[in-house]
Formats: structure tokens, C-alpha cells, sequence
């Protein structure tokens, strides 16, 4: 063989594994890192504005059982606001059914239920237990700013949209963020943020920044449930699991606050900071007999602006939606990075795009995609590969 027919084939070899090689390292780096970036399909599935006209979907819960006139699977919404559109004066709760795509009114709450300091203005906070009954936050006003905020309450409904009990104390004021369940069927443990302690009305300017005031008495508060057989659940123990974290009013928005609560398997509580604009983490939440104060951060800024909801999804990582614009961002909970961010509304009507249309989000029961709603076109919104 010729000395430069060896040369050929070492240089055709050598330049075959160069281009495999350059092929993997590509598509290692193309390869997807977390599970909203495969998300692309984008679908309205229904308004969640109801009869009595209440509007701006708030909490998005996805049914764990069949109970009553849920069935497993349903997608249930509340409203924060009334016709007028005034926050904090929502009463209605919509179910979804995914199979039959249908939209029917699960619950209309009494406006001005005695029993709920300052009426009602459901909020974020609800969930939905094994058990069947579904509780909900109200963080009520009457004038749709904090002005008038009343400390509100947590209502515990029956399968058919009923109230059968109402929770108040000092350490309810403003159920707030979305609720984290560990729920073992005969017990519960609810994770809520109270975003309410002497927050004042939006007008209340802090004279160093001209901004709202910040006030950092803001918690994360569990209650341990006992859930009897055939009886409504009951508030075993009430714990604070993190506190002093910051919270504001806010004219556009009602207020600032730790919104999105979210429960990792090892039992760390993760909380959106809204006005600290981060993502902090409570250990040993699921346990723990004492406060973790404000929390230690996950992570801050870069992608966040003003997280609001906080989930986990299938993959361990977390998701939270932005308040300032329309974008989902996705989060390694190990680490801290910021893996990736869609952009789920590109409202342009808001500048920037989206601000102020995301809320509650969950992901649906088969893992294949998420359910978000729009607040600008008060609509429930479903999002697959």
C-alpha cells in the first residue's frame, strides 16, 4: 500500500470521528434540559367568567378524585373579581371537564358570609383533598385595593360546591398564595402563604422610596388536618413554618406578596418572593416545630420578574409564573438555575407583554402538558408538546 494511501485513510477516519463527535456534542447540547421548553401547542379551552359575570381566574386546582359533582380530572378555577372587576370580591369557583369540555359553576359563595372577616375574594389558596372536599382562601375587599381589605378566612366545601365550614384566627389574614397538599387521605398537611398582616392601602408611600410600603410580616403557615370518615376536615395543629417575608400593596395588582408555594419529596417547601423577586426554600417544612424566618434563597433576578405561582413539575424541577411579564420560568430546585423561560402570553396591550396576565397554573394528571389561565382574556389555557 502507498504511504499516501495510508495517509488518505487515517485522515478519512480521523475526520469521521471529528464529525461524530461534533454531532453528539450538539445534540448533547440541543438535548432538552427541563420540560417547559417542550411545550409548544398552545390551546384556549374555555372562559371562567360565570353568569353573575365575576372574572380574573385566580387558583387552578386539578381534581384527584371523583367526589360529588367533580370528577377526577376536572380542572377547577376560581374568580378574585366581580362584574364591576373589583379585586377581592370574587365568590365563584367553575369546573373544566376535560373529557366532555364542558364548563359548569361549581360553587357561588355568599358575598357577605358573616363568618369570613370582610366577605368574600377568592384568592389563589385552594386545593382539593382525597377525600373530596376542596378548600379555598378568600381575601376580601370592598373597594378592590387593600384599603379595605378584611382578614379573610378558609372555607372548607363539600364534592357539590357547598360551604360547611369556615376557618378564621390570628394566623389566617389573606390565605394568599396557591396551596402545597400532603395529603394521606385520613390527614393533610396545607401549606399557605398569609399575606395580609397590617398591609396598608396603596396610597401609604414609603418617603425614602415613594414607593408602596413594604411591610415583612408575611407567612408560610401549615395546618396538619385530621380528616374523619364522612365528616368535613379539621385544623389539628396550626405551625409557622417561615416568616417575616415581605409584602405590599400594590393599585394594579391588589399586593405583593409570597404567592406560590410548592412541596418537595424530601419535605422543603419552596415560596415565590414576589417583591424580593426570588425563590426561597424552608427545610424540614413537612416537620419542622418553629419558623425558618424569611427563608433562605434558591435563587433571584435573573429570568424572575415578580414570581407569582410556584409548582413542581413530574420532572422534580419547579415552575413559576411571572407577574411582570408573560413568562413561565423553569427552575432546578438542586442548583438554583434558571433552565428556561416561555413565554405562555404575548399580550401586547401590556407592556411588557403579558404583564400581569399569568396566575394559577398545575400540570395535568397525565404529565403531558400544563393548564394555565389568562387573566387578560379570563380564560383557562392548556399547553402540550
Amino acid at each position: 500500500m502507498k504511504p499516501s494511501s495510508v495517509f488518505a485513510r487515517s485522515f478519512s477516519c480521523s475526520l469521521a470521528v471529528a464529525i461524530a463527535f461534533a454531532l453528539t456534542a450538539a445534540h448533547a447540547v440541543a438535548a432538552p434540559q427541563g420540560m417547559l421548553e417542550l411545550l409548544h401547542k398552545h390551546a384556549t379551552l374555555t372562559s371562567t367568567v360565570t353568569d353573575n359575570g365575576d372574572l380574573n381566574p385566580y387558583a387552578i386546582v386539578v381534581a384527584p378524585v371523583t367526589a360529588g359533582r367533580i370528577s377526577a380530572g376536572d380542572v377547577l378555577i376560581d374568580n378574585f373579581n366581580d362584574v364591576t372587576n373589583l379585586q377581592g370580591t370574587g365568590t365563584t369557583i367553575v369546573d373544566y371537564n376535560p373529557t366532555t369540555r364542558k364548563t359548569t359553576l361549581f360553587s357561588k359563595i355568599t358575598q357577605h358570609d358573616p363568618r369570613c372577616p370582610g366577605g368574600i375574594g377568592l384568592s389563589t389558596a385552594m386545593t382539593m383533598l382525597k377525600s373530596g372536599w376542596v378548600i379555598v382562601g378568600s381575601t376580601p375587599s370592598t373597594d378592590g385595593t387593600t384599603r379595605t381589605k378584611g382578614n379573610g378566612c378558609l372555607m372548607v366545601l363539600d364534592p357539590n360546591g357547598n360551604v360547611v365550614d369556615v376557618w378564621t384566627g390570628p394566623n389566617i389574614n389573606d390565605p394568599w398564595g396557591n396551596m402545597a397538599t400532603l395529603d394521606n387521605g385520613t390527614t393533610a398537611s396545607l401549606f399557605i402563604s398569609m399575606a395580609g398582616f397590617d398591609v396598608p392601602g396603596p396610597g401609604v408611600r414609603d418617603p425614602a422610596t415613594g414607593a408602596a410600603v413594604i411591610v415583612r410580616k408575611a407567612i408560610v403557615l401549615r395546618l396538619d388536618l385530621t380528616i374523619p370518615a364522612g365528616k368535613p376536615p379539621a385544623i389539628a395543629k396550626q405551625t409557622i413554618v417561615a416568616s417575616g417575608l415581605p409584602q405590599q400593596a400594590d393599585l394594579d395588582n391588589f399586593l405583593f406578596g409570597p404567592t406560590g408555594v410548592a412541596l418537595g419529596p424530601d419535605g422543603t417547601v419552596y415560596v415565590s418572593d414576589g417583591v424580593g423577586n426570588r425563590i426561597v426554600k424552608i427545610p424540614d417544612a413537612v416537620t419542622r416545630t418553629t419558623s425558618a424566618g424569611p427563608g433562605d434563597t434558591l435563587t433571584s433576578a435573573g429570568l424572575l420578574k415578580n414570581p407569582l405561582s410556584l409548582i413542581m413539575l413530574p420532572n422534580g424541577h419547579l415552575l413559576t409564573c411571572n407577574g411582570l411579564n408573560g413568562q413561565a420560568v423553569e427552575i432546578d430546585p438542586a442548583t438554583g438555575k434558571q433552565i428556561y423561560a416561555q413565554w405562555l402570553d404575548v399580550d401586547q396591550a401590556q407592556q411588557p407583554p403579558g404583564n400581569g396576565d399569568l396566575f394559577g397554573i398545575a400540570v395535568k394528571p397525565d404529565g403531558s402538558g400544563l393548564y394555565y389561565v389568562e387573566d387578560d382574556t379570563n380564560a383557562l389555557v392548556e399547553v402540550t408538546q
